[in-house]
Order: structure tokens, then sequence, then C-alpha cells
């Protein structure tokens, strides 16, 4: 019994270490400009491939619908949007994947990586990594 209780407390931790390690959850997003808080953002995992969507706009948000949007998704309201998609695990980061920006409704490549459990880099570019910027988004508690 006792060693049944101390397999589950170390696959109870094992466990909770790899959900640490993972972006899933809701993060908070900040302006590149003015580093105001604008949005929050929750991160699901679907068959090893993650999406992220809009599912907060904060007050500090300077647009609330996607005017320069294409597409579908032209003129409709920035919560409720799917802004992150495709992102594949590759070692310790993912990538492959695609980002929204709703100020000018522009798609670029995105990947993204954790630094520690609360922070996630993400990087939206044209072509090369080089050519693109990185928000960091923060984990919400």
């Amino acid at each position: 019994m006792k060693r049944n209780s101390i397999l589950f407390a170390l696959f109870f931790v094992f466990s909770w270490s790899l959900l640490a390690q993972s972006p899933v959850g809701i993060w908070k997003s900040l302006d590149d400009t003015d580093g105001q808080e604008k949005s929050h953002i929750e991160i699901t995992e679907h068959n090893g491939v993650l999406t992220g969507k809009v599912i907060k706009l904060l007050p500090a948000a300077s647009i609330t619908r996607c005017d320069a949007c294409k597409g579908t998704n032209k003129g409709k309201s920035i919560e409720g949007m799917t802004i992150l998609w495709d992102l594949k695990k590759n070692g310790k980061s993912w990538d492959s994947g695609q980002i929204l920006d709703p100020k000018n409704g522009k798609i670029y490549s995105c990947k993204a990586e954790l630094e520690g459990a609360d922070m996630l880099k993400v990087r939206g570019f044209l072509g090369i990594s080089l050519l693109g910027r990185t928000q960091t988004w923060y984990r919400i508690k």
C-alpha cells in the first residue's frame, strides 16, 4: 500500500511538471508599443497541434473588430477569433504555425517557445524568422 502511494505521488508530480511545460492554457498579451495588457488568449491542443483564440479583450485594447482582415474574419469581433493555428511541437518549441495580427489583418508564419512555466515567446515572421517580431505572453494562473 505504501509503495502504491509513493508511485501515485511520483506520477502526479511528473504529470504536473509535464503540464507546466506546455503552452496549453490562458495567456495575457501585451501591446508591442505601449506595454498595455490587450487580451487573453486561450491556447488549446488537439492531436498535437496548438490553436489560440482570443477569449477576452481588455479595456486597453485599441481595436475590437478586425476591419483590416480579409475573408471570413473581415469586420468580425476579435473576441472569440482564432488568431493562432497549426503550431506543432518541435523539440522544446512549437513551429510551422500561423498567426493573425488583427491590427493589420495580415497572417504571418509563427513559432513559440516557453521561457519557464509562465512566459511564452511568440514570434510572427515573413519567410525567415529573422524578418519578424516577438511578443512575450504571460500565463494567467
